[in-house]
Order: structure tokens, then C-alpha cells, then sequence
């Protein structure tokens, strides 16, 4: 089959597209055809080495974390899904490829494309995990920080129709973006604590930090000068300010179950991720570098 592998850490430069052998599932897992993969920092930064402590590589490495497609093969004992299924969810072998293994999968509804299937797992267990740990409820105040990003976006939408308030920071371009999700937009930068307090003078509960642009001891500040209620996803120097880093589910029941609702969701258009730019296979290394320069506008998603 075709993919994306690299045997080094290191830039854009050592992706490479290379014919591999096709993966077998084992007991439990099935293999899908891949048919749209997502394109995640995180593919990046491990690419890069960076997140080695919470995500240890094994070269020879094949990126991607999500993926919809159609189940290929069965492996013994896995009989929620038979060939030919839809479905959508995680993978352990990579997805940019034409073929993944994975367990952490369900059905994509029928109503649902393929592409907007593949960037909901990561992007909805992401922000339904991090709004989880702040506990945040109806009546408080969340502060989203990289609010208009596939993560902030999709929490920003599960916390308004929770009843929270939301302050989403990002680009002036990004406002009217967020106004419609049901945020109240601040732009990023100097000064970023007076437009917030100035839409929240009480300052706020709790601090989503999805941008990992050094706004920590900001939210600290904001959420009242404890780092209690503040998450991040995105800030290596989590721990430097006693600020939690959280860096993935581990129950996979609960993952599955809130993929499964996200999908209902989506298919009803109560939940959408404003989807970017759709690379071949064979342009990973330019989806990365998009990715990696922060200026994507929606979800970048790979079709092998």
C-alpha cells in the first residue's frame, strides 16, 4: 500500500511517500480503507521529536491519528463492525496511509461525509476531555484561548450548549466566525486581559488553553490566581506553572461513546468543524507545513 513514513525526527523533509506493507489486524481491531485522514498538530510536533515524553515513537513511523473510512478486514473477536461498515475513528498504525488498523472506531452515520467524519475524533475527544477536567458548568464563564481552531472551535460549541459563557480569543478575521459558534470574540495579544475583563470583570471560572502561546500565567490570572481551573493542550511549560497538560483520553469505552454522540451531532448540524484545504497523499509534508504555520483556516485533511 501507499504512505507517508519517516525514520527520523526531524522537518517537512523526512516524510516520505513509500510503498509499504498493507497491516493486519489482530484480535479485536479491524483494517479500513482509509478515505480521508486528519492533519493534527500534534503530527507535527511529533515529527518534530517534541512530545516524545507524552507520545514515544517507534520508527519506522507513519503519521496520523484519525481517519474515516470503510472496514476492510476483521480481525478475531471484533464484531462490532463487518466489512464494508462506514466508520470513523482512531488508529495505532497511522493514517496517512491507504490502510490503518484500529479498535477505537464507530459507525459513521449515513448522512455524514467522509471528510467531515475525519475531523471530529481527535477535535471532539480533545475538547469534551479538557471541558470535562475543568468541570465547567452552566452559568460559569470559560475563557477558550485559540478559540477558532478545530479544538477551540468544537469546545466552544459543546460548552454554549451547555449553558456556559464563552470568550473565545483570536484574529479580528476570526470574530464573526466565533459570534456565529456563540462566543464572545476578544482578539489575542497585548492587552488581552483588559478586553476580557472588560466583557467579564469578575474574571472568568475556567481557562481552555488550545493556542499554547505562552498565556498561562495570563489565565492564572484571570481565573482567579489559581492555576486549579486552567488546562492546557498546547503549552509544554504546563508544569512550570503548576497549569495541568492533558495529552489524551484512556478510557476507550467513554471515547467511543462520545464519538459516537459527536457524529449524531455533526449529522444533525448541531456540531460542525469548518473543514480547510484536502491534500493527495503524496502532499503531506505541504498539509504539515500548513499546519505547522498556524494560518490554516479550518481542518487540513489528507485523501490517500
Amino acid at each position: 500500500m501507499e504512505a507517508i513514513v519517516y525514520n527520523e525526527f526531524g522537518g517537512p523533509e523526512v516524510l516520505r511517500h513509500e510503498r509499504i506493507g498493507k497491516p493486519e489486524p489482530r484480535a479485536g481491531e479491524v483494517r479500513v480503507k482509509v478515505v480521508a485522514a486528519g492533519v493534527n498538530p500534534l503530527d507535527y510536533k511529533r515529527r518534530y521529536g517534541w512530545v516524545e515524553e507524552f507520545y514515544p515513537s517507534v520508527f519506522p513511523m507513519v503519521p496520523g491519528l484519525e481517519f474515516a473510512g470503510v472496514v476492510d478486514a476483521v480481525g478475531e473477536g471484533a464484531t462490532h463492525v463487518a466489512v464494508g461498515d462506514e466508520v470513523l475513528g482512531w488508529t495505532r498504525t497511522g493514517a496517512y496511509a491507504e490502510y490503518a488498523i484500529a479498535d477505537d472506531i464507530v459507525r459513521k452515520p449515513a448522512g455524514l461525509s467522509f471528510e467531515r467524519a475525519a475531523s471530529l475524533p481527535v477535535a471532539g475527544e480533545t475538547a469534551q476531555r479538557v471541558l470535562d477536567l475543568l468541570r465547567v458548568k452552566a452559568g460559569e464563564t470559560l475563557l477558550v484561548h485559540g478559540a477558532a481552531g478545530v479544538v477551540g472551535s468544537v469546545a466552544v460549541q459543546l460548552a454554549v450548549a451547555a449553558g456556559i459563557t464563552v470568550i473565545g480569543t483570536a484574529s479580528l478575521p476570526n470574530h464573526d466566525y466565533l459570534r456565529a459558534l456563540g462566543a464572545v470574540a476578544v482578539e489575542y495579544g497585548d492587552g488581552l486581559a483588559g478586553r476580557v475583563l472588560a466583557v467579564a470583570p469578575q474574571g472568568v471560572d475556567a481557562v481552555f488553553d488550545a493556542a499554547g502561546q505562552g498565556v498561562l500565567p495570563l489565565s492564572i490570572e484571570l481565573a482567579g490566581g489559581s492555576a486549579e481551573r486552567v488546562v492546557t493542550i498546547a503549552d509544554p511549560a504546563a508544569a512550570d506553572h503548576g497549569v495541568l497538560f492533558s495529552g489524551g483520553g484512556t478510557d476507550p469505552a467513554a471515547i467511543r461513546a462520545g464519538l459516537a454522540e459527536h457524529a449524531r451531532l455533526a449529522v444533525e448540524g448541531r456540531l460542525q468543524v469548518r473543514l480547510g484545504e484536502v491534500f493527495a497523499l503524496a502532499d503531506a509534508a505541504k498539509a504539515q507545513q500548513l499546519s505547522e504555520s498556524g494560518h490554516a483556516r479550518g481542518k487540513l485533511l489528507i485523501r490517500p
